[in-house]
């Protein structure tokens, strides 16, 4: 740092004497302060720089500074000097970083404003709002798979016991249009095939559509209804009897009644249609779905 006066605020005499500063520079001893004006007094004398105007200035400076850093009483009222300036420098700095803060901050929030067409909002409180919105969401879908389900429960219910919807009955058993789709039935345990295993099966021969699985009080025999994408479809799946066999628990493959009699899922008087529980393919993934929103939900819970 150059020196501007032999009593300036802004000269670190120290500095001058080309020493340590600081708490550093306070340590030194006497001798050491010598050392250094010795050494510094041969390089930079005027007579050593002949062709620099300021020689003789900056002499005049090493050798005051040096006069005052030997005096214990003026050297112990700069090291107090010197801590001051430091000290100030300090908080003048932090205050200068606190100010930058808070204008970034506003600078934030107008660009906040501008971009949003709104007040700024703190990003936690965004972050509670979507939590909230994401819970509704959720909220809305269970209700949603519920009725669905619902629904399914009941129409198929209502099918079962009083014919196709086209009109038949399960008295006059009149003809019903649906060629695509197929009765499967199974002996030897109601819950050995699922709509997915079912989903698997019938896939090879077409898109499925929809499964309904229909499971009564006797735990001995299981059925379901498989609602392939075209009649088409439901042909070919009807021609391959043969792969149904090789199954350990073989299925029994048949088209909807389509030729009067009673319809294929006509429920017995002894069973009454609120003994029936029904799953369907079509539900599968809307539940995966509403479970998984559940459990991102639950950890944004947890690591808030």
């Amino acid at each position: 740092m150059a020196a501007t006066g032999q009593d300036g605020d802004d000269v670190d005499h120290y500095e001058v004497l080309r020493l340590p500063s600081g708490a550093e520079g306070a340590a030194l001893t006497v001798e050491q302060i010598e050392k250094a004006y010795r050494t510094q007094s041969r390089l930079r004398h005027p007579d050593k720089r002949p062709d620099d105007p300021n020689a003789t200035a900056d002499f005049q400076t090493l050798a005051g500074s040096y006069k005052l850093l030997r005096d214990e009483s003026l050297r112990r009222q700069f090291d107090a000097r010197l801590r001051g300036r430091r000290e100030a420098a300090a908080r003048a700095a932090a205050t200068g970083v606190r100010r930058r803060k808070a204008v970034s901050d506003l600078e934030e929030r107008e660009r906040a404003f501008a971009a949003g067409g709104g007040p700024y909002v703190d990003p936690d409180e965004l972050a509670r709002r979507e939590d909230k919105r994401k819970a509704a969401d959720i909220d809305r879908e269970l209700k949603e798979l519920k009725a669905r389900k619902n629904s399914r429960i009941s129409g198929s219910a209502s099918t079962s016991a009083h014919g196709d919807k086209k009109g038949g009955t399960r008295e006059n058993g009149v003809k019903t249009d649906k060629g695509n789709y197929l009765k499967v039935s199974w002996e030897g345990g109601a819950d050995y095939y699922t709509a997915a295993k079912l989903e698997d099966i019938f896939k090879q021969f077409g898109k499925v559509e929809d499964i309904v699985i229909r499971t009564k009080k006797s735990r001995n025999r299981g059925s379901a209804i498989v609602v392939m994408a075209s009649k088409e479809e439901a042909k070919t799946a009807l021609k391959n009897h043969s792969v149904y066999n090789v199954f350990p628990v073989p299925l029994m493959v048949t088209p909807v009644e389509e030729s009067g009699g009673s319809p294929a899922f006509a429920t017995p008087p002894s069973e009454p249609p609120s003994t029936i529980n029904i799953d369907g393919t079509g539900f599968v993934d809307m539940e995966a779905s509403v479970f998984r929103k559940l459990q991102e939900l639950q950890k944004r819970k947890q690591c808030g």
